[in-house]
Order: structure tokens, then C-alpha cells, then sequence
């Protein structure tokens, strides 16, 4: 035994001797890109929306926080010039970092997303190249490992709908399920070979798992400087966001700053010149600021960490990494008999929250709700699906509010074997009366039997939603 290890060392000796030498230690990820809060979001200024938290947690609680806008707004309207597009999404970038600035926050990304007003969240993911900015995101939270995500609502709500803030949500919900996997995005993950030399052929980053998931919400239920009206909130169910997630006061003062939160928002809303930066101007005219005192309401998506739904955001977060935790992900669903069913975008979000392990977001809006201006045409997209081996025939007929009326081309569609049948309702609202919610059902038959029926709930106004 003592030989043995005696010709060990020697080995060892002779071997340091001929210039083997240790090697160093291993380099450890950017602690400068180090985040506990990732912002993933649409445009400059939607950050506003949840300024009055950034603030908290970034002056006072000296949090570290990062954020990554999915576009530069390029295809938003100019309060204060002529400039548009591409040359206006410059001037917004500057505006957003100005006012993030203002909140002590530095890291700052921007994607080359276009700006794509509207409100089906697929076209804003087919804008801007689903697969690619996917990728950036992921690449995004690996390189700066937030502990927490914060995100637009991934669904169709009635409010401003935007399906840009809709995508940002998908994105952000993919990427805390996929950047702790090393098989998605493997270029990202993989050693280079020479770190020091040029034109490394791989990435060098770490997979890295989120700990949890919180979202907010533009719905006219969640009350801020934008809207604030009891006669938008819905009367079919309770309002989304109550005991859904922690809830911060506005007009508890920064310790730091020594003004409210209430106002540090209102002063980083004035940054955004180009998108009503004036409305941050006249509220802080006289100290009018009751419109920005509603509380920073959030949604909790999911905690690997444990926790309350309303506790803390940094609830149950510890130091360190976290394993990696697979989701669900898409399973094929089962039908017997002929069906109708809500189409794209909201079956969309069916599968979606269920392949993401997110089933109790359906919980929030339980029927399909929308939003039309007065003599709007709409589109209700449904699904016809033939669950059957034989080939069937579904009619479809609608039940209308009075005023409304329905100018949809067919009421009868065939279904072969196991297929489904895209649908496009057309309704047009009417054109004067007071408004409110409505609702809004179709009813199907097939060979003579029900085949479902669908209510669609809709807050018909003279504003407050982006055209389809």
C-alpha cells in the first residue's frame, strides 16, 4: 500500500514537472446580468402598468431587475411629433430607458418584434416569427437568471386586448418552461471552444429554471390612470383578479425617494412623451394623483418554490438554482359525436394553459368575453368538429341581443370523419343605445340533435378596445 502510493505522488510530481498544471477554476455566469426580476413585455411603456411595483422593489428593496421588450412600438400612434415606424420605435427605445432609468433600473433588452396592433395573439406571434423570438427570450433568461418572471396576462381579456402584450405573455410562459431544458435551444447551452478566441461556434450559457411566474393584466377590471369605470366590470362573474395574487399599495411612500408610488409612476409615465406622457404631466400638476393610486394587482402563474397565492411576490425564494421542472406539455384530446366549440384565439389558450400546467387560468374568465364599439362588425370565430367514423352535417344559428344583427354567410357546414370545420360568425353591433354587457349565443344541431351551444359575453362601448 505505501508503495503504491508513494508511486502516486511521483506520477503526480512528474506530471506537474513536464507542465501539466492545474486548471483554473471554473469562470462562474455575469453577475452583472445577475436578475431577480425578469419584465417581459410588448412595448415601451407598458411597464408603466406596474411601475409603481418596479419601484418598490428596485429603490427600496434593492432588487435587481431586467427587462425585455418583445418590440420598439414601432407601430404606435406620436403624441408629441411627426415621427413614425421604424424612426418613432427609435425614439421610444430612448423613452424607455430614460424612464426606467428614473427606477434605478439598467438592463435593458430590446427584440425586433414589429409592433402589430390588433387583438388575435397568433398574428402577433406569426408577426414576429414565433420560433425566433422565442429563442431571444430564452437566451434572455439564461443570461440573466431572474428568480421571478413578470408578464402580461397570456389571454383575451376586455380592456385594451392588445395581442402584441397577449404574445409577450406566451413567450415569457414558454420560456420559464424552457430555458432550464438543455435540449431547447442546445446551441445556447453548449460550451464554446476557445472563450477567448474569435467566432466561437456555441453560446456558453447555463439552462436555468425560474422560480415563479406572476402575471398583470390591462382588463378593465384591474383599475389604474387608464380606466377606472364600475359600469365596465362584468356583472356574469367576480372580478379576475381578486385573491389571484399579492396586491401593492401606491400610496405607501418610498423610503428612498421619499414621494409615493403612485407618483414615481406618474413621473416615469411623463418619460414616454410620444405615448401620453401628458397624462403624467397633469397629474402631477397639483399633486393630482388619485388616478394612480389604484394598487399594482398581480397574477400568480405558478411557484416552484411554494408559497400563497397572495403572499409576496418573494415569497418562499431562496438563493441558488432550482431543478428543472417539466410541464405537461400538448395532449391529444378525445371527442365522441359532432361538436361546436370557441375557435382561435381562445382555444388556443385552452391548450395552452393546459400544456403549461396553467389550467387554473381558465378559472378566471369562465365563458369567452370580447369587446365591440357601437356598430362594429365583428368576427366570432367557432370550431365544428365531427368526432365520429361517418361523415355529418352541423347547423349553426345565433341568438342576438336586440340591435344586433348577423351577417354570416352559411348556417350549415359538412364535416367529414374526424376533421374540424373553421367557422367565422359575422355580427355587427348596433349602432346606438347605451351599451354594457351583452351576451351573445349560437346553437348547433346535427342530424336533427343538439350539438352544443356557446354564449359569448361582450361589453359593447363606444371605446375601449383595439379593432380587430
Amino acid at each position: 500500500m505505501r508503495r503504491t502510493i508513494l508511486l502516486l505522488l511521483f506520477s503526480l510530481f512528474v506530471g506537474r514537472a513536464a507542465g501539466q498544471a492545474l486548471a483554473p477554476a471554473q469562470l462562474q455566469p455575469d453577475e452583472r446580468m445577475k436578475a431577480d426580476v425578469l419584465l417581459v413585455v410588448a412595448h415601451p411603456d407598458d411597464d408603466v402598468v406596474v411601475g409603481g411595483y418596479l419601484a418598490r422593489i428596485s429603490l427600496d428593496e434593492r432588487k435587481r431587475v431586467a427587462v425585455v421588450y418583445c418590440t420598439r412600438g414601432d407601430g404606435g400612434g406620436n403624441s408629441v411629433g411627426w415621427e413614425a415606424g421604424a424612426a418613432l420605435g427609435q425614439l421610444r427605445e430612448q423613452e424607455a430607458r430614460r424612464a426606467l432609468g428614473s427606477l434605478g433600473i439598467e438592463n435593458v433588452w430590446f427584440l425586433n418584434g414589429h409592433d402589430t396592433p390588433g387583438q388575435n395573439v397568433l398574428r402577433s406571434l406569426d408577426s414576429w416569427n414565433h420560433g425566433l423570438a422565442l429563442d431571444e427570450v430564452v437566451r434572455l433568461v439564461r443570461l440573466t437568471r431572474p428568480e421571478v418572471i413578470l408578464t402580461w396576462l397570456p389571454d383575451w381579456v376586455v380592456g385594451e386586448n392588445h395581442d402584441d402584450h397577449q404574445a409577450s405573455g406566451v413567450l415569457a410562459t414558454e420560456a420559464f418552461d424552457a430555458a432550464g431544458d438543455p435540449t431547447v435551444f442546445p446551441e445556447q447551452v453548449s460550451p464554446p471552444r476557445d472563450r477567448t478566441g474569435m467566432a466561437n461556434l456555441t453560446e456558453g450559457l447555463l439552462p436555468w429554471q425560474a422560480k415563479k411566474l406572476y402575471y398583470f393584466s390591462d382588463a378593465f377590471e384591474d383599475w389604474g390612470p387608464y380606466w377606472h369605470d364600475a359600469a365596465e366590470l362584468s356583472p356574469f362573474r367576480k372580478n379576475m383578479m381578486d385573491g389571484r395574487g399579492p396586491s401593492y399599495d401606491m400610496t405607501t411612500v418610498s423610503a428612498s425617494r421619499h414621494k409615493s408610488y403612485a407618483q414615481l409612476t406618474a413621473e416615469e409615465q411623463v418619460f414616454y412623451q410620444t405615448q401620453e406622457g401628458d397624462l403624467g404631466v397633469q397629474a402631477l400638476k397639483g399633486g393630482k394623483l388619485k388616478e394612480w393610486e389604484y394598487p399594482v394587482r398581480l397574477i400568480l402563474g405558478k411557484s416552484l418554490v411554494g408559497g400563497t397565492a397572495t403572499g409576496d411576490v418573494f415569497e418562499g425564494v431562496r438563493a441558488g438554482a432550482v431543478p428543472f421542472a417539466r410541464v405537461r406539455g400538448y395532449e391529444a384530446e378525445a371527442r365522441a359525436g359532432v361538436t361546436l366549440e370557441i375557435g382561435d384565439p381562445w382555444r388556443f389558450y385552452a391548450k395552452f394553459w393546459r400544456a403549461h400546467n396553467l389550467e387554473h387560468l381558465a378559472e378566471l374568465i369562465p365563458a369567452p368575453e370580447g369587446a365591440a364599439r357601437l356598430g362594429e362588425r365583428v368576427s366570432i370565430p367557432l370550431m365544428a368538429c365531427n368526432g365520429t367514423q361517418n361523415a355529418a352535417e352541423i347547423a349553426v344559428a345565433a341568438k342576438l341581443p336586440e340591435g344586433w344583427t348577423d351577417q354570416t354567410a352559411f348556417s350549415g357546414y359538412p364535416l367529414r370523419a374526424g376533421e374540424c370545420y373553421p367557422i367565422q360568425e359575422q355580427v355587427t353591433a348596433p349602432v346606438s343605445g347605451k351599451g354594457g354587457w351583452q351576451e351573445l349565443e349560437w346553437m348547433a344541431t346535427a342530424g336533427g340533435q343538439p350539438a352544443g351551444s356557446l354564449t359569448i359575453r361582450v361589453f359593447l362601448g363606444q371605446d375601449g378596445g383595439l379593432p380587430q
